[in-house]
């Protein structure tokens, strides 16, 4: 899934491609990704035609804008070369929930069986960044694997999102040294969770600064834009007769 990255425009929401212009060919079809912006100013900018972060806001930000709102578990992915962490948010708890020794498809339909399972309608997926913000080679690897998800999410209506993820690994290190992990724990663990660390990170910002990943289909933004069918369980009333 490549594509270039656009500069930011000074509208509801900047749009972010996985590569830097001028390093790969273009591709049809590629998704593109939407950034909620880290300041509010949104004054006087040109209108994105296409899906914007306003229509499906990230749970973390319906949190903060209403803090009765109800639904919205999330699933957290620290993906690796080779071993994929996976943490789960339900409300403000925030827990590991396994290590995936998968790749290609075979990653992309577990993850989609667990946030069935876990009724999750969105992944926060880690995005590898310098420290001083700038993207690394393994930041392209990530786009990649995040806009296949996307594809395949979209058709439920979920959403995947992508979060700075840089130090995430040192905090989870810490994290599992504080609640006693011992080393062998800790070395199986460790993808779990920085997952876990990269939920705490999204919760803790509301969403701003996370990229919408959206397939250019109309039909999955279509299907992006009313989401996934509501939960009787947390939505009752949309069903009494």
């Amino acid at each position: 899934m490549y594509c270039q990255r656009l500069a930011a425009l000074p509208a509801q929401t900047d749009l972010f491609l996985p590569f830097p212009i001028g390093t790969v060919p273009k591709v049809r079809n590629a998704p593109t990704s939407i950034q909620l912006p880290l300041t509010k100013n949104r004054k006087n900018g040109p209108r994105i035609s296409a899906i914007s972060t306003d229509e499906i806001p990230p749970n973390a930000l319906r949190r903060k804008r209403d803090p009765n709102w109800r639904g919205g578990f999330s699933v957290g992915v620290d993906l690796g070369m080779s071993r994929t962490g996976l943490a789960l948010s339900k409300g403000f708890n925030f827990r590991p929930l396994t290590v995936l020794n998968l790749r290609g498809q075979k990653l992309e339909d577990q993850l989609l069986e667990i946030a069935k399972q876990q009724e999750a309608d969105e992944f926060i997926v880690g995005l590898p960044k310098s420290s001083d913000g700038k993207e690394t080679p393994q930041s392209n690897k990530i786009r990649s694997v995040a806009g296949r998800l996307a594809v395949s999410a979209a058709q439920r209506g979920w959403r995947v999102y992508l979060q700075d993820e840089n130090g995430t690994s040192i905090e989870a290190m810490d994290r599992m040294i504080n609640v006693g992990l011992g080393k062998s724990d800790r070395q199986s663990k460790i993808d779990a969770y920085a997952a876990v660390m990269v939920l705490e990170r999204y919760f803790s910002m509301s969403g701003e600064g996370t990229e919408l990943v959206v397939p250019k289909n109309l039909d999955l933004q279509d299907k992006l834009r009313r989401g996934p069918p509501k939960d009787t369980d947390f939505y009752p009333e949309d069903y009494e007769d």
